[in-house]
């Protein structure tokens, strides 16, 4: 070989080899780029029809295969300690109450103290349960688990109660209770679950749930589905439609799965229904649809879900009002308020309008419209077809993008509204009305330019009462045309007819709300 191809040769192995060493070296000091290209998408989901016998050994198959993939939660925060169980009051629209609460088990340590009887804050531990979704180390749970925690920890079937893994959170999702984290260093043999068709669940049918009550790990507990698409308070004027069972769940059940016969995920478990008396299970429980959330992982995996928005509320269409709203049969969405300078608004959306039609699909009822559109990209323009006055119109109108937060804040803003009006005079709905001043007007944050009357006092057990018209509302509109007086609103008022309906147009904490009341 000559000399100069010798000192190619040599030249080209040095440059191998350092080559070689300094990959070596690079990952040994992590100085390698990560690879930026991992993403999770959503698994797939059985539909296959539910069939063949259940025996002595089907729940007991079902919880070796899956209790593996179930994981406890250990969040740890300083933020909510106060709020580790929260509550939901029932009630009527008419401002009344029900004893018995919608209680989300957050879970908690035996002896934990309240917060709220410290001066200072401290950090407080609490239990919940989750679920492994993927090899790499994904976990399903709920929202409510680790909204606020500064610390994540998990354990596994099979260790030690003081054996933890850390986890981060990677997104979370308030409108379905969901959230994604994910395991800081890798496991090896992960167990996965399997995911079922939520959609196919019908009362009668069997489910198994796994989870961490009171701080029992891998707790098993039988039973049905009691019911489906139970109306759930979720977030601030928001509702999700979730699977009862009277499986056993209690405190740290929450995140866990609940399974189908074939011992697949067909929901999260999320809340119990309970009373002053009980704080456990009583035989009513709810779970997330798992077809809620399944779709939602992409977006989770990016820590942000975006979901669109109109910017109004809704309601059902009353069945004894159909022949006023121009409807044959019940179908639709009532509009009851439009929020100032949101999409519906600048599209000329009004209150009392009826959606029947977005984006060329028909409206069936008030959830219906809500899947809907937070379903839609916000940012897409899409066709909306409502009935106004029994005639139908279509708008033009371009959705926005929720905001949870301020969508909250405005709510709280108007539950916050008081004022202390002057009785004038009552009618026949229930109402008592007064003269609209100025100075209650500025109270009341109604815009300077407001014109209408006081609501100074509701009859309770009235119409007006059930409705949920209150004290401190300013009502506008009669029948489509305005009022100005308590003079006028009596007059138009007195002209429904016994067993007729009447629309109002109130305006609280400055937005507008429709509501229609039969006269008694």
């Amino acid at each position: 070989m000559s000399s100069r191809k010798t000192t190619l040769f040599y030249s080209l192995l040095i440059m191998v080899a350092s080559l070689a060493v300094g990959m070596v070296i690079a990952s040994r000091l992590d100085l390698a780029p990560a690879s930026s290209a991992q993403t999770l998408a959503a698994p797939p989901m059985n539909s296959a029809p539910l069939s063949g016998p259940v025996d002595a050994s089907t729940f007991r198959n079902i919880a070796k295969a899956m209790s593996p993939a179930v994981v406890n939660i250990r969040s740890t925060s300083t933020q909510r300690g106060q709020e580790m169980t929260e509550f939901f009051g029932g009630g009527g629209s008419g401002g009344g109450s029900d004893p018995d609460l919608l209680e989300r088990f957050f879970g908690g340590g035996q002896g934990r103290q309240q917060p709220r009887q410290q001066p200072r804050e401290q950090q407080t531990q609490a239990a919940g349960t989750g679920f492994v979704i993927s090899k790499e180390g994904f976990i399903l749970t709920n929202n409510h688990v680790v909204e606020g925690a500064t610390k994540i920890e998990v354990n596994f079937l099979g260790e030690e109660g003081d054996i933890y893994h850390e986890a981060t959170l990677v997104g979370r999702d308030p409108l379905t209770d969901s959230a994604l984290i994910q395991l800081v260093e890798a496991k090896k043999d992960l167990m996965e679950v399997k995911f079922g068709d939520s959609s196919k669940m019908e009362p009668g049918d069997w489910v198994m749930a796994i989870g961490n009550p009171f701080g029992l790990a891998h707790t098993v507990s039988v039973g049905v589905i009691s019911a489906t698409a139970r109306s759930f308070p979720i977030a601030e004027q928001r509702f999700a439609d979730v699977l009862q069972t009277d499986a056993a769940i209690n405190p740290g059940n929450s995140g866990g799965p609940l399974l189908n016969a074939r011992g697949e995920v067909i929901g999260i478990n999320t809340a119990i229904y309970t009373d002053s008396r009980t704080a456990g299970n009583i035989g009513i429980g709810f779970a997330i649809p798992i077809n809620s959330v399944r779709e939602l992982i992409p977006q989770l995996r990016t820590g942000k879900v975006t979901r669109g928005v109109i910017g109004v509320q809704v309601q059902p269409v009353p069945t004894d009002a159909l022949a006023e709203f121009g409807l044959k049969e019940r179908r639709g969405a009532l509009v009851s308020t439009v929020t100032r300078g949101q999409p519906a608004a600048k599209a000329g959306v009004e209150p009392g309008d009826v959606i029947i039609e977005f984006n060329g699909k028909p409206i069936k009822n008030r959830d219906e419209l809500v899947s809907t559109v937070v379903s839609t990209r916000p940012g897409t323009t899409v066709p909306v077809k409502v009935l106004r006055d029994r005639a139908e119109r279509t708008l033009s109108l371009t959705v926005g993008e929720l905001d949870l937060v301020d969508e909250g804040n405005r709510a709280a803003a108007t539950r916050e509204t008081a004022a202390e009006p002057e009785e004038q005079s009552s009618q026949g709905f229930g109402l008592t009305l007064g003269a609209l001043t100025s100075d209650v007007a500025r109270r009341l944050r109604a815009p300077a330019d407001t014109q209408g009357v006081l609501v100074s006092d509701v009859e309770p057990g009235s119409p007006a009462f059930r409705q949920g018209i209150a004290r401190g509302d300013i009502l506008t509109q009669v029948n489509r045309r305005p009022v100005r007086t308590p003079q006028e609103a009596g007059s138009a008022l007195s002209q429904v007819s016994s067993g007729g309906t009447a629309f109002l147009l109130i305006m609280r904490g400055g937005q507008e709300q429709f509501f229609t009341i039969r006269k008694e």
